[in-house]
C-alpha cells in the first residue's frame, strides 16, 4: 500500500499535475491530467517540450536553468483568464533535483 500512496496521493487532486524529469521527459501524470490533456496517458515518455510553444519552451528552460542552480523552487509559467500554470521543483532528501511538475489550474 505505502508504494501507491503517493500515486493515489495525486490522483486525487483535482487539477492536472504533469511530473517531468530533468531532460523534459513525461514521467508522471496524474488521473485529472490524462483526462484533461487529449493525448492523455500516451504523454508519458514524450518530451513536455513537444506540447509547447517556442516561447513556453523558452519559459520552462529558464526556469529550470533556475532550478538546477538552487535559486528557484516554484514559478508561475501562465497567469491568464482562461489557466494558471505553475512548475515546482521535485528535489530528493540531499537538495538533487530530481525533475518538476506542472500543476494546471483552471479558472476559479
Amino acid at each position: 500500500m505505502t508504494n501507491i500512496l503517493p500515486a493515489l496521493l495525486l490522483d486525487s487532486l483535482k487539477d492536472p499535475l504533469v511530473f517531468v524529469d530533468t531532460h523534459h521527459i513525461i514521467r508522471y501524470m496524474n488521473a485529472a491530467a490524462v483526462a484533461h490533456y487529449e493525448a492523455g496517458a500516451a504523454l508519458i515518455g514524450t518530451s513536455v517540450l513537444d506540447c509547447h510553444n517556442a516561447e513556453s519552451c523558452r519559459v520552462i528552460r529558464e526556469i529550470f536553468a533556475a532550478m538546477t542552480d538552487d535559486s528557484l523552487d516554484e514559478r508561475i509559467i501562465t497567469d491568464n483568464e482562461k489557466h494558471r500554470i505553475y512548475m515546482r521543483a521535485v528535489r530528493d532528501g540531499q537538495g538533487r533535483l530530481l525533475g518538476y511538475y506542472e500543476r494546471y489550474e483552471p479558472p476559479r
